[in-house]
């Protein structure tokens, strides 16, 4: 075996060993006794595929620790649907390699066996993924459009934020409310209660997020490119709301294995819209109404 060959086993060796951990830490922390086992499997099967390496470069190796602790982070934070298909699509390339140094066995078992294993795990949060986005897409695109309209036919940036508290506080409520009455109606989720608290939570820390420049920015604040202190507000609201997006969209591409890029332009695109027409009803009206 040349140095090189036995260099690329060595790292894939390593790649195996700090999956094992991560799937077992994992598995220690998860309540759920199937998702337990699904977790224990997976970390087994891990650790096989490290010790036939093993027995190919003679060496033993340990778990890269900062990404061990990185994903465990990650689980306990975004659940471990999230942190475990992270890892995996980081490591999508392995099979490949393994191909190419002859270990076929291997790779099918990359390719299918974890993947598989990996579709059995069952989170709650992600049973409830439509409400999040129910509540997150309405109160971005709602709130977004009614923060144009305030700002520029308001033009004062504490009646602004009232107007948008008082707005998004009670359509938080209705939000919650309309979903307990759907899933109820419909019967696809288990807890139509949950779908409702997840669908509320959602929409009202939307909310906060969105009206928060209107809250911190001081309406004596200094011009700023030009720019007043409400128009600096209704700037800042709109950067907060791409990042949501940006952060939503990336979450759920991972865990449901979609395009990123896809999601991403057309929610950013219905903002955009409905924003302009917003901002259009904000300044005939405030013509119209002598405001």
């Amino acid at each position: 075996m040349d140095e090189t060959t036995r260099d690329r086993l060595i790292e894939l060796q390593r790649m195996e060993a700090t999956e094992a951990e991560v799937y077992r830490r994992l598995a220690k922390i998860q309540r759920d006794p199937a998702n337990r086992s699904i977790l224990e499997g997976i970390s087994l099967e891990e650790e096989r595929h490290e010790k036939e390496i093993q027995k190919m470069t003679g060496e033993s190796v340990l778990p890269n620790r900062l990404k061990v602790i990185r994903q465990v982070l990650l689980a306990r934070i975004f659940g471990f649907t999230f942190s475990v298909k992270m890892m995996e699509n980081t490591e999508k390339d392995a099979a490949a390699e393994y191909r190419e140094l002859g270990l076929h066995d291997i790779a099918e078992e990359e390719e299918a066996h974890e993947k598989n294993m990996i579709e059995m795990l069952d989170e709650e949060r992600l049973r409830y993924s439509g409400s999040v986005v129910l509540g997150m897409s309405d109160a971005l695109v709602e709130l977004t459009g009614a923060l144009a309209g305030l700002t520029f036919a308001l033009r004062d940036i504490r009646l602004v934020a009232l107007a948008g508290l008082v707005t998004g506080i009670a359509a938080s409520f209705s939000m919650g409310a309309s979903e307990y009455l759907s899933s109820r109606a419909e019967k696809k989720i288990e807890s139509p209660l949950k779908a409702a608290f997840f669908t509320w939570i959602s929409y009202l820390l939307t909310v906060i997020l969105l009206i928060s420049p209107y809250l911190l920015i001081k309406p004596e604040s200094p011009d700023y490119l030009g720019l007043e202190a409400y128009s600096q507000a209704l700037f800042a609201t709109f950067a907060i709301g791409m990042l949501i997006v940006a952060l939503f969209n990336f979450y759920i591409s991972v865990v449901e294995e979609i395009s990123f890029r896809s999601r991403f332009v057309e929610m950013v695109g219905i903002l955009g819209v409905v924003s302009l027409i917003s901002y259009g009803i904000g300044i005939a009206l405030r013509a119209t109404l002598g405001v």
